[in-house]
This record gives C-alpha cells, sequence and structure tokens, in this order.
C-alpha cells in the first residue's frame, strides 16, 4: 500500500486578513489557506493539515514574528478553551473585522448591491455582558504539561467549557469574564462540594455519571436562575446539592433542575422540576418585561440586544398604521417591542414552550394588538393564514444560524410585505436567503451590531424594500 505523501509546512508566511469563522488569511502560491487563532501581521510557520483543490486548511505552528496589532489575552485558558478566539485582538480591529466580513458575505455570497453601511455598534463593554453560561461536568478535563509530568492527577474531574477542537475534554474553569458574577463563585462552589462529596462527572463518550451540565441565567435588574442537569437519578445526592446551592446562595430567584438521560445536551423535550424559588427569571428592557423560562430563548448580551432591536424598530418605519409579521418570534421580544408602533403584530414560532413564554410576556405588559401562533413558519405562512390575520405591511425574521428554508422565502414571496426586516446572526446565510429575494426587494440600509466581543461572531440587519 503507498505512504501517504506527508503535508507540507510553511515557513515564514504572513498573515493577511481575517475571513469566514473568524480564521485568518495567508496566501500560498496563489491558493488560500485558513488558519485560526492568528491575526493580519503575525508572521508564522504554519502545519497544513487538510489539501483541498481551492483551499487548504493549516494550524500555526510556531509564531515567527508576532503581529504590531497582538495584544495580551485576558483570560488563563485563552487558545485552549473554545470561546474568545479573538482576545489577543484589540477590540476597534475586532469591529473592523466584522463590519469587512458583513460587507464581504453579502457582496461575494448574495451578489447584492449595498448602500453605505455606517460604523457597526460595539458594545459598551467587552467583558462580563453575558447573561447566559452553560457549563459541562467532565471526567476528562485538560491536563496541562506540568500535570502531566507530576502523572496523572488526583481527580481529572472538571467543570467549565469545551476544548477548542475536542468535544470529550473540558477545560476546568476558575475564572471566566464573560458572566457578571457571582457567576464564577456559584460554579466554583458546585464544584467543590461535588468533588468533595464524590459526585461522578459524566463521561462523554460512555455516556455514565451523574453531574452532566450547569447552566447560570441573570438578568439587568438583578434576578439569578441555576439550571443543574442530571444524567443519573439519584434522589439522596441530588436533594444534598440543591439544598447546598439553596443555602450557600439564597438570592437566587429560581433554582431548577432536569434529569436528562439522553445523548445530547438539549433539555427542550425535558420535564424541568423547580427546587426552590420560582420557575422563572423576569429581564426588563424599555420599559418591557419577560418572562425566561429555563428552556427560554433569549439573546445573551442584554445591553446589545436592546441597542439591536431599535435599529429593528428603525428599518422597520412603522407609523401606527401597519400589520407586522414577526417570524421566528421565539418569546416574542421582537413582536412586544415593535408592538406599540403597529397596529397588529402576528408572531410565529416552532417551538411551543417559546409561544407560551409570549403569551405570558404579552400579558404582563399588557400588550393586546399581539398575537402568537404555533407552527413551521412554511407550513402556517399560507394564504389561509394571511386572509385571516391581515395582509402584512412589514415582515421581520430573525431565524436560526442556518437561515431561512426555500419554502419560507416562498411564502414570504407569496405575503407581498412592503418591507423586510431580515436580523441575522450568521451574514453568510443571511446573504444566500437574500439573494432569493432580490429581484423584488432592495436592500436600502445595513447595521452590523456585534453581540460577542472576542468572538468571530457579528449580528446584521437588513432593511428590503419593494422595487
Amino acid at each position: 500500500m503507498p505512504k501517504k505523501k506527508p503535508l507540507p509546512i510553511l515557513t515564514g508566511i504572513t498573515v493577511e486578513s481575517v475571513g469566514a469563522e473568524g480564521k485568518a488569511i495567508v496566501r500560498y502560491e496563489n491558493r488560500v489557506v485558513f488558519i485560526p487563532m492568528v491575526i493580519p501581521g503575525d508572521v508564522i510557520d504554519v502545519k497544513i493539515t487538510k489539501m483541498r483543490h481551492s483551499y487548504w486548511e493549516g494550524d500555526m505552528l510556531r509564531m515567527v514574528t508576532p503581529s504590531p496589532l497582538r495584544q495580551e489575552p485576558l483570560c488563563r485558558y485563552f487558545g485552549i478553551c473554545g470561546g474568545c478566539k479573538w482576545q489577543m485582538l484589540p477590540y476597534a480591529q475586532q469591529l473592523e473585522f466584522k463590519a469587512r466580513q458583513v460587507s464581504d458575505q453579502l457582496t461575494r455570497i448574495g451578489r447584492l448591491t449595498l448602500p453605505e453601511i455606517p460604523p457597526i455598534i460595539g458594545a459598551e463593554s467587552s467583558e462580563y455582558y453575558r447573561n447566559k453560561m452553560e457549563y459541562t461536568f467532565s471526567n476528562r478535563r485538560w491536563l496541562y504539561k506540568d500535570e502531566m509530568l507530576d502523572g496523572f492527577p488526583d481527580s481529572s474531574r472538571g467543570l467549565g467549557l469545551h476544548v477548542r477542537g475536542l468535544f470529550d475534554k473540558v477545560v476546568d474553569i476558575q475564572k471566566c469574564y464573560l458572566q457578571p458574577d457571582p457567576a464564577n463563585e456559584i460554579r466554583n462552589e458546585v464544584r467543590k462540594f461535588t468533588l468533595d462529596n464524590d459526585y461522578t462527572y459524566y463521561d462523554l463518550r460512555f455516556q455514565t455519571g451523574l453531574m452532566r451540565n450547569l447552566t447560570i441565567r441573570c438578568t439587568s435588574t438583578g434576578e439569578w436562575m441555576v439550571i443543574v442537569s442530571f444524567h443519573e437519578d439519584e434522589p439522596d445526592k441530588r436533594a444534598k446539592l440543591m439544598n447546598f446551592i439553596a443555602e450557600k446562595f439564597p438570592f437566587l430567584t429560581s433554582l431548577v433542575y432536569v434529569i436528562n438521560p439522553k445523548k445530547n445536551d438539549t433539555i427542550n423535550d425535558l420535564e424541568i422540576f423547580t427546587w426552590y424559588g420560582r420557575d422563572h427569571i423576569i429581564e426588563e428592557m424599555d420599559g418591557l418585561k419577560f418572562k425566561i423560562s429555563p428552556k427560554s430563548f433569549f439573546q445573551t448580551n442584554t445591553r446589545q440586544v436592546h441597542r439591536l432591536y431599535q435599529v429593528v424598530m428603525d428599518f422597520a418605519g412603522l407609523t401606527g398604521s401597519e400589520i407586522v409579521y414577526d417570524l421566528y418570534t421565539g418569546t416574542g421580544t421582537i413582536a412586544q417591542f415593535v408592538a406599540a408602533k403597529a397596529s397588529q403584530v402576528i408572531g410565529v414560532e416552532f417551538v411551543p414552550e417559546a409561544i407560551e413564554d409570549a403569551k405570558v410576556n404579552a400579558e404582563l405588559n399588557s400588550i393586546h394588538n399581539v398575537s402568537f401562533f404555533t407552527g413551521d413558519i412554511k407550513d402556517t405562512l399560507t394564504p389561509e393564514f394571511i386572509e385571516t390575520h391581515g395582509q402584512p405591511d412589514v415582515i421581520i425574521i430573525d431565524p436560526p444560524r442556518a437561515g431561512v428554508h426555500e419554502e419560507v422565502i416562498a411564502a414570504i414571496r407569496s405575503a407581498n410585505p412592503q418591507r423586510i426586516v431580515y436580523v441575522s446572526c450568521n451574514p453568510a446565510t443571511q446573504a444566500r436567503d437574500l439573494a432569493m429575494l432580490a429581484d423584488l426587494y432592495k436592500v436600502e440600509k445595513v447595521q452590523p451590531v456585534d453581540m460577542f466581543p472576542h468572538t468571530h461572531h457579528v449580528e446584521n440587519v437588513v432593511k428590503l424594500c419593494q422595487l
């Protein structure tokens, strides 16, 4: 059997720019090479890991000369943990590259003609901005070189975030800069209690162990929720841990748990049990209140989502007489945010629990001109539905990262709104979807918003008007 040709090593290569998914770009013999965890201006040696006809992928083998842009990362876990991959890049440059990403993808993928794009709306703070963090218990934590030299440590159990590129290993996090305190204290005390009392941690390969996930949520008004996910049902150990958390952190608004024996971490199809306090927390924004239950989706950067929704409101151009359809409405946050300036708002969402929360939120806010419906949007947005609920003047869409299904695009085209406001967390799929509307609508406004500092992710809002 012939030996595989060894993959090449490139030496002294200068990083040129940042491409899709935050990977940096170098060029070698007219070929694009994508490399993670480096920034423009770095001079590096590269080990090629994948060779395709149109592009290569590689990893940095050695830093020859650091970029003049490079700064010292804030977090000790940088480069190991899968989050915050741009900490070595100053925030001003992060915003610059995110804005460029939006423009490049809309023009390159969507082949769209764009108006002048205003500066990206940056975050007020690049630290402690998340209102939700999900941590994983693992019996296979990441071991540092000094630990491996000393032999296998007393405990390989860890509670933290996944290692970059490894599904079955977790970085044992002592201090994370993403969520405000006391999130770090909660996580560390839960770890200490479970280790001291010899609770087993989840094995991601063999799916065994008691402790599975820990989720911490908070609101701008100071309410806190802790969700403990157990893989196995051990009532005595569960009671001891839940009582410990309740006594240690009496300020918690909501302490709940779930037993998840499945092969995936999702809890949307599982029963949630309230141990202490309420079964939800309340967020407030622009005078509106929003109930957040353990299964609820809510944008994870509360300050920036307010700015994002203000852009949506501006782009919608409401005068008080319009019928608005809010597709992928989730818990109805956008629908209720725009309701005061609309005649009627119709929200459609696939997840029944989210719609129930949306209805509760509307009652909570005494909003009476919104209606919410559960169903697959491509099946719900029919001519009969539109005839019943009114022809939409404006359609707002805020889909998941995968974008909009072709059949939903067809339904939107058939609905024939005067304006469409498309909110996206993935400009690449947004560009693809907008291209399918380009024969009927023109891009009138574009506004990028940074929701996630120190990552390559960027939110983008596009206003479409009929040709």
